[in-house]
């Protein structure tokens, strides 16, 4: 066990590509780091050099506090699962996960012993015998990690292992992966595009865009605290409303202009969030869909007139898509993969199923002060409260 650093990490490719700029990055000894963005963000570049597959072109990376830029994949004493299960057809369970071993010049009773013990933690005891074209694609994901576990690394590097399954299968795999990481306590670094995965899997979530760190903590903090306003629009599902709004005058605190509409944020909070006071700066406001809630016209604070363009009944929730009347040149922020594009004024809103809306209603919204975001409108940094 051991824990992992990179310290100014850059990859450069053939044309001079930079794939992962200058990353700095600390995963504790037992900890379960998950790296996430969109596609070409540089995570995966990241795993293959903690791997020893791709050269390091500056930096230093280290294991167990050992530099191994020029270490062998094979010498750095990492297992890698990969998303296709790359098992020996023609090999059963047993002789799968032992086989590392075997190359190893282990004994055979060693092997077997290693074997059962993590067959038990992986519940494949009943498998051993079989082929792996007679198991569920879980069960085949259960074998590759199991012919990780058994050489007793001490780093596990897992890259988007649970891509090639269905919805449901990936539920119940990410529930099984972070058990036996949680009972193993070995570093884990684990690589993904999803999100969800990576809100429910990681004790701490590292957020990369174009080959750079954006934020790493606890999942709750980025989603609480983004620190800026990518992360804010990548994490969550759905994710952060973003909106862009200049600043007004406004008697007691902050007003934003949305469009023709203007929204009142208290002077306290307002402070708080170090909001620029003069008249036209641009600003994004930031809103979860769960801190929209429907109120009379009559209702003070930060409130908006809306049009339900569509709902989304989920059974357990409903999202509603509403679009700001009177929006003008407003827009709202979105991102496709990790470039912002800017469309029509939109809200979604996370409401109970018993919720009585239907496409065309008009609705006045109220967005919980409390929870409002802020980020400067051209570098797209999160105002902080307290300028911290």
């Amino acid at each position: 066990m051991a824990e992992i650093t990179f310290h100014g990490v850059t990859k450069v490719f053939a044309g001079n590509v930079t794939a992962v700029d200058n990353l700095d990055l600390h995963v504790a000894d037992g900890e379960f780091m998950v790296l996430v963005g969109p596609s070409g963000c540089g995570k995966t570049t990241a795993l293959r050099m903690l791997a020893g597959l791709e050269e390091i072109s500056a930096g230093t990376l280290s294991i167990g506090g050992r530099v191994v830029n020029h270490v062998l994949p094979k010498d750095r004493d990492v297992a890698m699962v990969f998303q296709n299960y790359a098992l020996y057809p023609h090999m059963t369970v047993a002789q799968n996960m032992g086989f590392a071993l075997k190359i190893r010049g282990e004994s055979k009773a060693e092997v077997e012993r290693k074997v059962r013990e993590a067959a038990a933690i992986l519940r494949l005891g009943e498998y051993l015998d079989r082929r792996p074209r007679a198991l569920s694609g879980g069960q085949r994901q259960r074998v590759a990690m199991g012919r990780a576990i058994v050489r007793s690394p001490q780093a596990f590097l897992m890259d988007e292992p649970l891509s090639n399954l269905d919805a449901q299968l990936r539920v119940e795999m990410r529930v099984e992966i972070a058990r036996i990481q949680r009972l193993l306590g070995v570093a884990t670094v684990y690589v993904t595009h999803d999100q969800i995965e990576a809100m429910t899997m990681g004790d701490r979530v590292a957020v990369m865009r174009g080959g750079q760190l954006q934020q790493v903590a606890p999942p709750q903090v980025l989603y609480d605290h983004p620190a800026n306003e990518f992360v804010a629009g990548f994490m969550g599902s759905p994710p952060m409303n973003l909106v862009r709004a200049r600043t007004s005058p406004s008697r007691g605190g902050v007003g934003l202009a949305v469009g023709d509409q203007r929204l009142d944020v208290p002077g306290a909070y307002g402070a708080s969030h170090d909001l620029p006071r003069e008249e036209g700066a641009e600003v994004v406001l930031g809103v979860r869909p769960e801190d929209i809630d429907v109120v009379g016209s009559d209702v003070s604070g930060p409130t908006l007139k809306t049009r339900v363009e569509r709902r989304e009944a989920l059974g357990a929730e409903i999202l509603v898509h509403l679009s700001v009347a009177d929006a003008g040149a407003a827009s709202s922020v979105a991102y496709d993969e990790d470039v912002a594009v800017s469309r029509p004024t939109m809200l979604v809103a996370r409401m109970a199923p018993q919720a009585r809306v239907e496409v065309g209603d008009v609705l006045m919204v109220r967005l919980n002060e409390e929870r409002l975001h802020f980020f400067d409108g051209t570098r797209g940094v999160t105002l902080r409260r307290g300028g911290a």
